[in-house]
């Protein structure tokens, strides 16, 4: 029995715990996961944590590769996911049709969440740029319930504590007591890969990569789907 560390993003939690799970029963590795934005573990990282399996972004696990921290030719995709809007279930749906109507939507709502972009959540950073874009940064940005996750934003509109929230679509599904409004219009729209790969530091490479392999396994795409993955 042996155990793994885990270092991932949040954006593929709900499908990765239930996987991870099931490699758990089948194998008796126990796994240790830990969940975070992407700037954050990259900063630990950075700082010297170490890990077996790291599941980040695809740009993150690039910038990694390059770095030497990653066991060449071991990244595998887990699927790519959408950013959408949230509302507390049984709220009327807003119009997400376009860039245009989207923006209204972030004006005329009385609250709004999405990830701190000091927390280093990829949707956040995305998102507080382009409402700097779109000109309307102050407005929103006074009225926004920030949260340092995406399952928290969710979490914030189902409790009431936000009316509407932005993240990735596979942190919204998986949330009782909100509803998936729709992804972002395309003109505005983000889409994140996330990318598994075994660290260079991991002293157990032949069990992070069976894991790897059980999270990226037709079975395990289809949960990933589920989830809101493509």
């Amino acid at each position: 029995m042996l155990d793994l560390k885990v270092m991932s993003a949040g954006a593929v939690r709900s499908a990765l715990e239930e996987l991870a799970a099931e490699f758990s029963r089948a194998t008796g590795h126990r796994l240790d996961i830990a969940f975070n934005t992407v700037g954050a573990q990259r900063q630990k990282l950075a700082a010297g944590e170490r890990a077996d399996v790291i599941i980040l972004s695809a740009s993150a696990i690039e910038a990694l590769e390059k770095e030497g921290a990653l066991v060449p030719g071991s990244r595998a995709d887990l699927g790519r996911t959408f950013t959408g809007v949230a509302v507390r279930a049984g709220a009327a749906l807003p119009d997400l049709s376009t860039a245009e109507s989207f923006k209204q939507v972030l004006l005329s709502a009385r609250s709004v969440s999405y990830t701190d972009p000091k927390a280093g959540g990829s949707s956040g950073i995305y998102l507080a740029g382009l409402l700097e874009r779109m000109g309307i940064a102050d407005a929103v940005n006074g009225k926004t319930v920030f949260r340092r996750g995406g399952l928290e934003v969710a979490r914030a509109v189902a409790a009431g504590e936000a009316e509407i929230g932005i993240t990735f679509i596979s942190e919204i599904l998986p949330v009782k007591g909100v509803k998936l409004a729709g992804p972002l219009p395309a003109a505005v729209q983000n889409a994140n890969t996330y990318t598994a790969a075994v660290a260079a530091t991991s002293s157990q490479r032949e069990a992070a990569e069976a894991l790897i392999k059980a999270i990226t396994s037709p079975a395990a795409r289809a949960r990933f789907k589920a989830t809101g993955f493509e």
